[in-house]
């Protein structure tokens, strides 16, 4: 297939990630996404208002083609919240690593994500009640994943610091996340949760995947720090800004 976008180190296809056919062999070494939460984003091309059973089934379809396309020791760093009560109360969470698993995916363990974001809060339930109160945790969850074996081969190149390191294998992040208006995009994670993903889980010169591209933000982050970088994106609007934010920032670090 040909890509929409193509200028080395970065890749983008437009086309769906459900689509079985759309990779032939194993080339991925680290997933970095977060998909669709299923909470009512107005997305262009992506109904964000299915049934519960339907988004369970929407995510094991890509999560089998992700499997599908990896290299045994690739990783997945899964961005998904740790519940949802639009629609009702729901673990999303721990049923998208249940059917990460199920499909092949063995289980690493959990960042939890700290944006410092209590303004979402909408409801309690019972107020000042104990009749019933909703705990509702104002944190995301980035879910690490593998293939087949956990440990890579030394035979790659590390670019992470000692601080960062010992900073960041301490499983909880905090940092804020993104504007939606300042990117153009409904739901942007900020640069960096890839960053992080990227340099803690990739060796320089690995090839990191993002199956729901959106604003290009996973991209950015990979030519930044000397990955290749190949991202699917199902709206053609969102390709054109992810290719220009691309663009944008990566002639900005080279001219530097």
């Amino acid at each position: 297939m040909k890509p929409y976008y193509h200028e080395e180190p970065i890749t983008i296809y437009n086309a769906n990630i459900l689509d079985q056919d759309l990779f032939k062999t194993p080339f991925i070494d680290l997933i970095v996404t977060s998909p669709p939460y299923n909470v009512g984003i107005e997305y262009n091309r992506h109904s964000d208002t299915l049934s519960y059973e339907e988004y369970l089934e929407f995510s094991r379809s890509w999560l089998e083609n992700c499997y599908r396309w990896s290299k045994p020791t690739a990783r997945l760093c899964l961005n998904v919240p740790l519940d949802k009560n639009k629609g009702g109360l729901k673990p999303v969470g721990a049923d998208l690593t249940k059917i990460a698993q199920e499909v092949g995916w063995s289980y690493q363990s959990t960042i939890v994500w700290n944006e410092g974001n209590i303004s979402r809060r909408t409801a309690w339930g019972s107020w000042m009640s104990a009749s019933a109160p909703y705990v509702i945790a104002p944190v995301e969850l980035i879910i690490v994943f593998y293939k087949e074996r956990w440990k890579k081969d030394y035979r790659g190149r590390s670019d992470i610091s000692k601080e960062e390191f010992m900073e960041w294998t301490n499983g909880l992040w905090t940092f804020p996340g993104e504007s939606k208006k300042r990117i153009g995009h409904p739901a942007p994670f900020p640069r960096e949760l890839p960053r992080r993903c990227i340099k803690l889980f990739s060796y320089v010169g690995d090839t990191i995947f993002d199956p729901f591209l959106g604003s290009g933000t996973t991209l950015i982050e990979a030519a930044l720090l000397d990955r290749r970088g190949i991202g699917v994106e199902i709206d053609p609007g969102y390709c054109a800004l992810a290719r220009q934010r691309i663009m944008d920032h990566v002639a900005i670090s080279t001219e530097g």
